[in-house]
């Protein structure tokens, strides 16, 4: 029988880092409100063990881009962290205008101008069993980490998509975002085990819900832009955003209109356009749905135009930037 050694904290460290070795390439920075400061260094990123987030995925997070300097849309995000947290009986851990100074501060940290940022907010610590009440939080932690674009030949990738097996979230837990993903996992593994790239999960009354962690949108036969309802899937600030500048191609005459509403399978199998909307995914084109093609096969004049709509809205004269970076 194997012998296991109890470490001391020097040892314990020293393994640690062997452990994690080479991830300094993903992970750049981590603020903890346990310690109410930042790390550099990967093999200290980690959340305790006893946090009610780590053993019963019992909080809420964000994930936010940071393009050139500086964040994109945070304003959305936060809102909607704190719209989820409500949604679980959750406190956010200090007032909005504090919490965007934390962001702020871990993104310098890291020294990445490019990256991600993963905003979590957790029960707290001091309790393994099921009782939340028994957890000393809200905790806080925000990880800046590498940001990998879906990019072929200078350009997003096109996408093959179709239909999930995966049952939808019920409708409380669908609308908020909380730290128990493993349906959006099993998403994954099928899109992985299919050879797509995404899967679309389907409501009880047959209509499309959203991706593993992206949003869909379709444009009809009679060029109209429609995504479902945020009423049943979480509502993507990407595809919000996106829904939100279409509206100046609803004005020029490319859309006859650009909304949320229900759409069926069949309306998908029958359209001139198919779009995944997300932090990392911005608007890719779907060329392939359920192993057919999406209109010829290729990307619309319409993918493209939203996609240079959100890259425009990235620049730095727009409302939607953070700057970080002076």
């Amino acid at each position: 029988m194997k012998k296991f050694q109890t470490l001391e904290n020097e040892e314990w460290l020293t393994r640690l880092s062997a452990a994690r070795d080479g991830l300094s390439g993903l992970l750049f920075a981590m603020y903890s409100s346990l310690t109410d400061g930042i790390t550099t260094d990967p093999t200290l990123m980690s959340i305790p063990t006893d946090d009610h987030l780590t053993h019963r995925g019992d909080g809420v997070f964000e994930s936010i881009k940071c393009v050139a300097g500086s964040l994109y849309n945070v304003t959305a995000h936060l809102k909607r962290l704190a719209h989820s947290c409500t949604g679980i009986g959750l406190e956010m851990p200090c007032p909005q205008d504090d919490l965007e100074q934390i962001i702020c501060a871990t993104v310098r940290a890291g020294g990445r101008h490019d990256c991600l940022v993963r905003v979590l907010v957790s029960r707290g610590t001091g309790n393994m069993g099921i009782d939340p009440a028994l957890c000393d939080g809200p905790a806080l932690y925000v990880v800046v980490y590498r940001y990998s674009a879906r990019i072929k030949n200078g350009a997003l990738k096109p996408a093959r998509a179709a239909l999930s097996t995966v049952p939808i979230k019920p409708p409380d837990l669908a609308i908020i975002k909380t730290c128990n993903y493993l349906p959006n996992v099993l998403m994954k593994l099928e899109a992985n085990r299919r050879g797509l790239d995404f899967v679309i999960t389907v409501d009880e009354n047959g209509h499309l819900g959203e991706g593993a962690t992206e949003n869909i949108g379709i444009l009809t036969a009679d060029d109209e832009l429609l995504m479902p309802p945020p009423e049943r899937v979480l509502a993507g600030t990407t595809a919000r955003r996106a829904l939100a500048l279409a509206q100046a191609l609803v004005a020029d005459g490319t859309l006859k209109t650009a909304e949320y509403r229900d759409i069926s399978p069949e309306q998908a199998a029958r359209a001139k356009e198919i779009y995944i909307f997300g932090t990392t995914t911005d608007c890719t084109p779907v060329i392939e749905w359920e192993g057919a093609p999406v209109g010829d096969g290729t990307p619309g004049p319409v993918a493209a135009k939203l996609l240079n709509l959100l890259t425009n809205d990235m620049t730095p004269s727009s409302e939607t930037l953070t700057k970080v970076f002076e």
